[in-house]
């Protein structure tokens, strides 16, 4: 994919890795792992529920 691009910028170079490195890591699927991404990313919610103490 990268290997027919030409960059004008580093920034151009850092943002296209990036996004290249995510895909293949993070999204594409993979047929030996049933058709799953290799490292699928973790959903975390975004402010943690907190527990009183003595509730649980």
């Amino acid at each position: 994919m990268l290997d027919r691009e030409v960059f004008y910028a580093m920034l151009e170079v850092r943002v296209l890795t990036e996004r290249y490195r995510r895909t293949y890591n993070q999204v594409r699927p993979h047929s030996s792992l049933g058709y799953r991404p290799p490292a699928p990313e973790a959903l975390l919610p975004a402010d943690p529920v907190p527990v009183p103490a003595g509730l649980t």
